[in-house]
């Protein structure tokens, strides 16, 4: 064993024995000493994992084969604590019995390819029986796991491109493929690095690790105060201020914890309550926070964990998928605060009270509290325009907010004992946190493997083209249909990975420049969260502002109805994504400023009595067609269009609103 190696163990053994302190001290009386073991050997084992995740980020990571089934077996070991058997009653047993037999096993596998990983990549091993067994229980363990986690829709997927691959030799016509053996599947599944352990797997144990303990520390060390803090500022006094702050606040959250349905659950529990106080229909809060959270995921710098993937997969740099998405993500949020602003005018909402308790903007950027934040965001900043991996990146802002923390705890007199308890539980946070994403990234590896061993990508794309007519907007349409019903039930990033592997490849063979055909099907794979009709942000969004579902939902396609046409953009006006010289940018930008404010205008609805407004709703509409289409002649008729709007019948007046 190394002197590394002697000092990483070294480090776990001495922080488990502060975690240990720190649970004993923390938890609450109960009953029992039995009763409250679980629970701690769950936050060892969460602990654990998140202690792995940054002393390889900071180290360097593990062979690859080794770190990618040690991370499988530590996440599979976490899966089976947090997750327990449904079975109930006498039958409970049994299903503890058959956990632990699928644990046992799957970790054996594991453990073999990490034992094995040598000759696995060397040797191309033939698989035999051991090999076999071990595959299948691995594989039925992660979609177990995955079902218990993420829902049943995923490893019906899953379990769908299986059997494509073993009996997909009985269809007729492009589908048909000339058959695969066991043998052939679990050497590709199992003894290699393009079935469980591919480059998916890779990223989420490497990257993408790094940025949930980022996020758990960031979050931990009062980030999300400050978030909170500076967006109630921000939208105080301002007109709809409730549903503004909302939408800052789950902007910045979504963007660091990447899931769309957690961020909305979070966040959502306090802002969809204070949006109806303030005078918001439920369905709007609800609407507005669903669709801000799903937002998140497309925002720069961090824009969730598929933007790591689709970096990874286009052999380009984070920083130009960062940039890429950059002006698309203004005109996103630009829209939902223009429609908010406009259908708080109609309503009559104004900002928020002082029973909200907004705060001052010297407390919320004290240094004291913004020190770590600040920090963490330079350092990551910094270090990745400097060329540093990614995942070194994050790792040195974890120690920097760390440190200044400790600092600024020290300062206040608190003593040692707060920053301990910070940094147990953001590495048990990170071994929660990295559960499901390692769990989705593993399954959504067996998909991806299954679609290239049968080459059924290509026939999906080549039906594309054929179905859009080779024209190009016809096949970007049938993509964006297509995307929107892959990804709907699924989490947004292993909904961007099925897409990207069978739809991003018809726009590239249409014409389409690779970055803007992966940000295409991106969008279309993230906003199916809040597209019915299997929704799951507007669900869950719905729930806490105690509302039907369906109202949520409609309201929160009127909020996010823009980028639903920012993606076609990408195509039109490549400039958008800083794809081109500075007269294409600037164009892009003029488009879709154009797109932005008409389509605000017609979805508020603030156009509803007379006649003058009729018409400046429809010249509105023709403004924002003009804008998509790809001529600097329209789009300059469309800037007029809305020019002459804004300048007589005043949209953004108070007196333009039917004030309630």
């Amino acid at each position: 064993m190394s002197v590394s190696s002697i000092a990483f163990w070294r480090e776990v053994i001495f922080m488990v024995r502060l975690m240990l302190e720190a649970v004993e001290s923390e938890s609450q009386p109960i009953e029992s000493t039995s009763s409250r073991l679980p629970e701690v050997i769950k936050k060892l084992v969460a602990f654990s994992l998140g202690m792995m995740i940054l002393y390889t980020g900071i180290a360097g990571a593990f062979d690859s084969l080794v770190q990618r089934s040690v991370m499988l077996a530590s996440v599979i070991l976490l899966a089976f604590m947090v997750y327990p058997p449904s079975i109930k009653g006498r039958f409970l047993f049994l299903g503890r019995a058959i956990d632990g037999l699928l644990c046992v096993f799957a970790i054996a596998a594991c453990l073999y390819v990490a034992w094995n990983q040598n000759r696995i990549l060397t040797q191309l091993p033939i698989a035999g029986v051991v090999d076999i067994t071990l595959c299948v229980f691995l594989v039925i363990t992660v979609l177990e796991i995955c079902r218990r986690s993420v829902g049943i829709a995923f490893p019906l997927m899953v379990l769908l491109s299986l059997a494509y691959v073993f009996f997909g030799d009985r269809l007729s016509g492009d589908f048909g493929h000339r058959g695969y053996g066991v043998e052939l599947v679990v050497e590709t599944l199992f003894l290699s690095d393009l079935g469980l352990w591919g480059m998916l797997t890779g990223i989420g144990a490497t990257v993408i690790a790094s940025f949930v303990l980022f996020g758990a520390v960031l979050i931990r060390t009062g980030g999300s105060k400050v978030f909170m803090d500076l967006a109630m500022i921000f939208a105080a006094n301002r007109v709809g201020g409730a549903a503004k702050m909302a939408t800052v606040a789950s902007a910045a959250f979504g963007s660091v914890n990447g899931s769309a349905v957690a961020n909305v659950a979070t966040t959502g529990a306090m802002t969809i309550p204070l949006m109806k106080r303030m005078g918001y229909p439920a369905p709007i809060a609800g609407a507005v926070e669903a669709v801000a959270s799903t937002g998140g995921q497309l925002t720069p710098p961090i824009l969730g964990a598929a933007a790591f993937i689709m970096a990874e997969t286009l052999g380009v740099s984070y920083l130009s998928v960062a940039l890429a998405a950059l002006i698309p993500a203004l005109m996103f949020y630009s829209s939902v605060f223009m429609t908010i602003h406009l259908i708080a005018l109609r309503k009559g909402i104004g900002g928020l009270s002082e029973e909200n308790d907004v705060p001052k903007i010297r407390d919320a950027i004290k240094l004291s509290k913004s020190a770590p934040l600040l920090v963490g965001l330079g350092v990551l900043v910094v270090m990745v325009l400097s060329g540093r991996s990614v995942a070194f990146s994050a790792s040195l802002s974890i120690v920097g907010m760390l440190i200044t923390y400790t600092v600024a705890v020290i300062v206040r007199g608190e003593g040692i004992k707060p920053v301990l308890n910070t940094f147990v539980d953001s590495c048990v946070d990170a071994g929660y946190g990295i559960l499901i994403i390692i769990t989705m990234l593993v399954s959504a590896q067996i998909v991806v493997a299954m679609i290239n061993m049968t080459g059924v990508g290509v026939t999906i794309s080549s039906l594309a083209v054929g179905l859009g007519g080779g024209y190009l907007f016809g096949v970007a349409f049938i993509v964006a249909l297509a995307c929107l019903l892959l990804g709907m039930g699924i989490p947004t990033t292993a909904a961007y990975v099925l897409v990207a592997a069978v739809m991003a490849p018809a726009l590239v063979s249409a014409g389409v420049e690779p970055i803007a055909a992966h940000m295409f099907v991106f969008y279309f794979a993230t906003i199916s969260v809040i597209t019915p009709p299997l929704c799951v942000a507007v669900f869950v969004a719905s729930s806490i502002a105690d509302t039907r579902w369906e109202r949520t939902a409609l309201q929160a396609v009127r909020l996010a109805a823009v980028t639903y046409v920012i993606p076609f953009l990408f195509i039109t006006y490549p400039g958008v994504l800083f794809n081109g010289d500075v007269s294409q940018i600037l164009e892009a930008v003029l488009s879709g400023a154009v797109l932005v404010v008409s389509a605000s205008i017609v979805l508020s609805d603030i156009f509803e009595k007379d006649m003058k407004r009729k018409i400046g709703a429809l010249l509105c509409i023709v403004s924002a067609a003009m804008a998509i289409i790809p001529s600097l002649y329209a789009l300059f008729a469309g800037a007029v269009v809305l020019l002459f709007v804004l300048a007589f019948v005043k949209p953004f007046s108070r007196n333009a609103a039917t004030l309630n």
